[in-house]
């Protein structure tokens, strides 16, 4: 698959790594509620082997997907990694048994985690690795993150974390993380009817900083438009390839790891890359926020 239809390239910047803009995010590799294997193990190599195969050289996962699962299966799929391909995993949560998800944000849970992906993805250095703030159950929470920020680039300077990102964060905690450290990412939950952040893209994107969405086709609520059904149909395309394809005209920064267990579900994904979106469909796809709103759409 071309450059042009994974939607062109970007840089971490700081880094040795430009990428393709149509990533993967691997979580859904793990089991049902991200906990446990897979109920298809082979299955979900093949995604992976066949993300690679298609051009893909951003993989997005954490340890405590599973937990451990996901990295293992990326793993067992991919290594020994090709040369270019960025793994960027994340740390500030953990999966007790009871399966649910708790801040793990102390110096010595942070450090076992970085030792956990280490050990789980088979590397000697991860190439990015992103804070992920726990903030509320919706989104961003402010407060410092400067002590856990601290704990990463402690880790960075033994070899141990080649570079930095955040996720769920606000802007006030990236400038207060960029005081700190270089960071080279910032993954936020934004799509096309959650628009948050779009201040924030706009600042990163002056910055040459990637822009990473999570829940980017609406996660455990997908989206659901009458007016992104009709510009897929005058397309020809399907309503979650639009809404990629909106994210990729939306600002040149963002990155897209869109998620998936099925091989002809990520071959849809990333043809999405390849979508033209004229200046009408996107003023007619910005309504859809304004829709959403006012709790229709």
């Amino acid at each position: 698959m071309s450059e042009a239809r994974l939607g062109g390239r970007f840089a971490f910047p700081g880094t040795p790594w430009t990428v393709r803009r149509m990533g993967y995010g691997a979580m859904q590799l793990a089991g049902p509620g991200v906990w446990g294997p897979p109920r298809d193990p082979d299955g979900a190599m093949a995604v992976l082997r066949e993300a690679i195969e298609a051009g893909v050289d951003h993989i997005d996962t954490s340890d405590f997907y599973g937990p451990h699962v996901t990295n293992q299966i990326i793993r067992k799929a991919l290594h020994p990694y090709p040369a270019g391909l960025v793994i960027v995993t994340k740390l500030g949560a953990r999966r007790p048994p009871d399966k649910s998800w708790q801040p793990a944000i102390s110096r010595k849970e942070l450090t076992a985690g970085v030792h956990d992906n280490l050990r789980s993805l088979g590397l000697d250095a991860l190439d990015i690795v992103n804070y992920r703030a726990m903030g509320s159950v919706h989104g961003p929470k402010e407060g410092s993150i400067a002590e856990q920020v601290a704990v990463l680039a402690d880790l960075q300077r033994q070899g141990l974390i080649r570079h930095i990102g955040l996720s769920n964060v606000t802007a006030a905690q990236v400038a207060e993380a960029q005081a700190i450290t270089a960071i080279v990412c910032v993954q936020n939950h934004y799509n096309l009817a959650c628009r948050h952040d779009d201040a924030l893209i706009d600042d990163l994107a002056r910055k040459g900083i990637p822009y990473v969405p999570f829940f980017p086709l609406g996660g455990f609520t997908p989206l659901q438009s009458s007016t992104l059904s009709k510009v897929a149909g005058r397309l020809g395309a399907t309503p979650m390839q639009v809404a990629l394809a909106w994210l990729l005209h939306r600002s040149p920064n963002i990155l897209l790891i869109p998620g998936t267990s099925s091989v002809s579900h990520l071959r849809e994904n990333l043809a999405a890359g390849q979508l033209a979106l004229s200046l009408e469909l996107l003023a007619e796809l910005d309504g859809i926020v304004a829709a959403s709103s006012e709790g229709h759409g």
